[in-house]
């Protein structure tokens, strides 16, 4: 079983936000792989792929990023997984534009929706996967920078570049585990090939 849960702010207005990262994946993801996100529970939209051991859960927190434990929290329940079995996906401030970055477990930071996660769900062991945003320009307001869309053409096609190498993680993870996963998220740039050649050798 993998339950993957994107982070991310619900409404029309914040759809390709830089805040939204962990939808935008999911929406990739699904549409790679032909996943419907339908039901609405657990207050979160869900979509299911797979049976048993295999099983596959997609979910977007429908409670605002502020509020995504609640969501986590009842999902968790739910489906019972163990902590390697989950992947939270989410938008990091700190790391350039499209880069990704993949660990086991660690604090929250200062990411709201994830101080939500960890107070809510009591627990910071949950592998998480971000994906950088870039620097929030001097002259802004975090919450307004977090809130904007990309401001060029460019910074659009690194960042759907970006989704498409965390779809191929969460892929990855779900065919051959959390290590396998970390390894393919956090090379090197240059050496992103030749980790998605082992994946693909992994995955067989």
């Amino acid at each position: 079983m993998l339950v993957v849960i994107g982070l991310g702010n619900p409404g029309a207005q914040y759809e390709r936000t830089r805040h939204n990262v962990g939808f935008d994946v999911l929406d990739v993801f699904c549409e790679k792989e032909r996943i419907v996100m339908n039901r609405l529970d657990r207050h979160g939209l869900i979509g299911e792929s797979g049976f048993g051991a295999d099983k596959l859960i997609v979910v977007k927190p429908q409670t605002y990023m502020n509020n995504s434990g609640m969501c986590v929290n009842e999902v968790l329940a739910w489906y019972k997984p163990e902590a390697d079995e989950v992947l939270l996906i989410y938008d990091d401030i700190d790391l350039p534009l499209g880069k990704l970055r993949m660990r086991r477990r660690g604090s929250a930071g200062t990411h709201n929706g994830m101080r939500s996660i960890v107070s809510l769900c009591g627990r910071d062991d949950l592998p998480r996967l971000r994906i950088g945003i870039g620097t929030k320009p001097p002259e802004w307001d975090l919450a307004d920078f977090v809130l904007s869309h990309y401001q060029t053409k460019e910074d659009q096609e690194t960042q759907f570049a970006a989704f498409l190498r965390a779809a191929e993680v969460i892929k990855v993870m779900h065919s051959s585990g959390l290590e396998a996963a970390m390894r393919l998220a956090n090379a090197p740039a240059g050496r992103e090939k030749q980790e998605n050649h082992q994946a693909d050798k992994e995955q067989k």
